[in-house]
C-alpha cells in the first residue's frame, strides 16, 4: 500500500500525518491568485472604474458631512492604504477634511486605544481627520427591518449625508461574506441591533458562500438601504493578506463582483464528501484557542458526510479561549446549546451553537494541547497524536473510509459539485 505523508501547521510548530494513497481524494487548499502589479494601481483602478455609479469624486458635493467606515484592529482590511486615495477624491470634489469623519465599525469589540486608531488609518491621515470608534457616542434609531432587526447606527453615520464603507471581503461563517454593506451592520450598529441580526444564524442558508438564500446577509443589506450607504471600496486578499482584486462603487453589485473573486480564491469544488477530513486550522495564531479555531471546523465540516469524522488540529494552548464560549460548551448537550441560542441569542453562545449544529451530525476529534476531560465535556474525543486520531477514525468508520486533507481549514470552503 502506497501512503501520503502530509505536514500541517500546529501551533509554531508541525505535524506529520501518513495517509493510504487509495483512501485520500485530496488536499483541499486555497488558490494561488495573480496578483496585480501594484496595490497602490489596483486600489486606483477600481476607484476610476467604479460599479453601478459614477466615479466618487463625481458623487458628493463640497457642503456635504461625509463617512468614511473602517475595519477595526481585529480585521485583515488595509485601511492605511485605502483612505488616502479615497481622500484625495473628495478633496478633488471640494470636501474639506474637516467635513470628513473615519469611523470604526466595532460592533460589540472593545474599544481601540489612540495609538491602534492611528496604526489602522496610518499617521498622515490620523493628524488631519477625525477618527472615532462606532461605540464612543450614542445610536440613533433608524426603523426596523422586515425581519424584525432594530437598526440603531452610531450617531456620526446617521447624520452624515454621504457614507462609505471599506473593507475586505471573505467567507463569513454565517453571514456569507463580509465586505460591504456589513461595515455598517453590525459595524456601526447597537449591540441590541448585532444580537437581532445574528440571532437569525441558525437559519437555513445563514453559512459560508452563501449570499441570495442567506436572512444575516440579506437582513444587513436590509438595514445598510435603511441607513443610506452610498459608496464601497472593498478588497480581496490573499491568504497572505496581499491584495487580489479591489473593487468600489454600489455597495450591491461591487461586492457582487468581490463574491466571485473570493470564490475563485477560497471556494474549492469537491466531487463527493468524505467519511473523514484531516483539518488544520493553520498554526498560531489562529489556533491559540478554540474560540479561533471554530472557523476551521465549520469549514472542514462542509467536506465530510454525515455520520462522519472531523479531525481538527488546532494546538489552543489558551484552551476554549471565551468565557461565555466555555460555559455553553462544557455545561449543555449540542441540542442544548442549539435550543438555547435559537430562543435567546447571546454573543459567545453563538459560536458553540455553530460546533453544536455539526456535532449533532459529525464526530469531531481534537488534536490539542488541551486537557483530555475539558474536550470531553465539549462532545469531542481529545487526541494528543494525529495519527492516533486518523487511527480511531479508521476503527470508527471502516478501513475503506475516505480523507480529504485541509491544510488551511480557516481560509478553504469547500463546495459540493452542483449544489
Amino acid at each position: 500500500m502506497t501512503w501520503n505523508g502530509i505536514t500541517l501547521k500546529y501551533g509554531t510548530s508541525e505535524l506529520k500525518v501518513e495517509v493510504p494513497s487509495a483512501k485520500l481524494l485530496g488536499v483541499l487548499v486555497p488558490s494561488e491568485p495573480e496578483l496585480p502589479p501594484s496595490e497602490t494601481d489596483e486600489i486606483e483602478r477600481a476607484l476610476d472604474n467604479p460599479t453601478g455609479t459614477p466615479r466618487l469624486e463625481e458623487m458628493v458635493e463640497p457642503w456635504m458631512k461625509v463617512v468614511i467606515m473602517a475595519s477595526d484592529i481585529t480585521r485583515p482590511s488595509p485601511t492605511s492604504k485605502l483612505l488616502p486615495p479615497l481622500l484625495r477624491r473628495l478633496e478633488k470634489a471640494g470636501v474639506k477634511d474637516s467635513q470628513i469623519t473615519v469611523v470604526f465599525g466595532m460592533g460589540i469589540h472593545r474599544a481601540h486605544t489612540e495609538e491602534e486608531k492611528k496604526i489602522l488609518v496610518g499617521e498622515d491621515v490620523f493628524a488631519r481627520i477625525k477618527c472615532v470608534d462606532s461605540i464612543e457616542g450614542d445610536f440613533v434609531y433608524i426603523g426596523t427591518t422586515s425581519r424584525g432587526t432594530p437598526v440603531e447606527v452610531a450617531r456620526p453615520v446617521a447624520e452624515c449625508d454621504f457614507l462609505i464603507a471599506t473593507g475586505n471581503v471573505e467567507y463569513h461563517y454565517f453571514a456569507g461574506y463580509s465586505g460591504g454593506a456589513k461595515a455598517v451592520i453590525p459595524g456601526a450598529c447597537s449591540r441590541r441591533t448585532v444580537e437581532a441580526n445574528h440571532s437569525m444564524q441558525l437559519m437555513p442558508g445563514a453559512e459560508a458562500g452563501s449570499y441570495d438564500q442567506n436572512p444575516v446577509r440579506q437582513d444587513i443589506e436590509e438595514a445598510a438601504r435603511m441607513v443610506g450607504l452610498d459608496f464601497i471600496l472593498n478588497v480581496v486578499l490573499d491568504p497572505s493578506k496581499r491584495t487580489v482584486r479591489a473593487v468600489a462603487g454600489d455597495p450591491l453589485s461591487a461586492h457582487a463582483e468581490a463574491r466571485k473573486v473570493t470564490d475563485l480564491v477560497y471556494g474549492v469544488e469537491i466531487p463527493r464528501r468524505a467519511d473523514i477530513a484531516i483539518a488544520s486550522a493553520g498554526g498560531r495564531p489562529k489556533d491559540l484557542n478554540f474560540y479561533q479555531a471554530q472557523k476551521a471546523l465549520e469549514n472542514a465540516a462542509y467536506a465530510v458526510r454525515e455520520g462522519g469524522v472531523v479531525i481538527l488540529v488546532a494546538e489552543c494552548p489558551e484552551g476554549l479561549g471565551e468565557p461565555t464560549f466555555e460555559k455553553y460548551m462544557t455545561g449543555m448537550e449540542p441540542d442544548e446549546i442549539v435550543e438555547s441560542i435559537r430562543r435567546k441569542f447571546v454573543l459567545g453562545g453563538h459560536k458553540a451553537a455553530a460546533v453544536a449544529r455539526i456535532l449533532r451530525q459529525k464526530d469531531v476529534y481534537l488534536v490539542s494541547s488541551m486537557d483530555g476531560e475539558t474536550v470531553r465535556k465539549c462532545k469531542m474525543k481529545p487526541f494528543p497524536e494525529l495519527c492516533e486520531a486518523l487511527d480511531a477514525a479508521f476503527s470508527a468508520l471502516g478501513p475503506d473510509a475516505t480523507v480529504w486533507v485541509m491544510p488551511y481549514a480557516g481560509s478553504t470552503v469547500p463546495r459540493l459539485r452542483g449544489s
